[in-house]
């Protein structure tokens, strides 16, 4: 499997999102090429502002006792924001790879790079501005 074909999982769940009047971020959390979990955004559907893609993912994950995440990959069709980067820094995702950036609250590189900040303990892999690597 790709990045590609990870990354056409991720933007269903933003298709997902969309469809049911939520913000079109979509995500999905891989092992050794095999689909872990997938997720949207759901902060109109839980009244939760705290309920993006990426963090419900990872709280999914931390339920299923999964509580380190070196030997996944984390695809993402947005730039993970301060919380979203901040919980994959604690949750020790391997790898993440993301499609768009975000000028307004991007927190892996636009207004900020918490993913490659020396401070933390953990530095995942990352893809930024991954897509499109090859048209569609």
């Amino acid at each position: 499997m790709t990045d590609e074909y990870f990354m056409r999982i991720a933007l269903a769940e933003a298709e997902l999102a969309a469809r049911e009047n939520e913000i079109p971020v979509g995500a999905c959390l891989i092992r050794d090429g095999e689909l872990i979990l997938g997720n949207h955004n759901r902060t109109r559907q839980l009244n939760n502002p705290l309920a993006h893609a990426e963090k419900l993912i990872l709280d999914e994950a931390q339920g299923m006792g999964l509580k380190y995440l070196q030997d996944y990959t984390l695809y993402i069709t947005l730039e993970p924001c301060l919380m979203c980067s901040g919980s994959i820094i604690l949750s020790r995702v391997g790898t993440v790879v993301y499609g768009a950036n975000d000028p307004k609250a991007g927190a892996a590189g636009s207004i900020y790079n918490a993913l490659w900040n020396k401070s933390f303990n953990h530095h995942p892999c990352s893809d930024a501005g991954f897509w499109p690597r090859t048209a569609l």
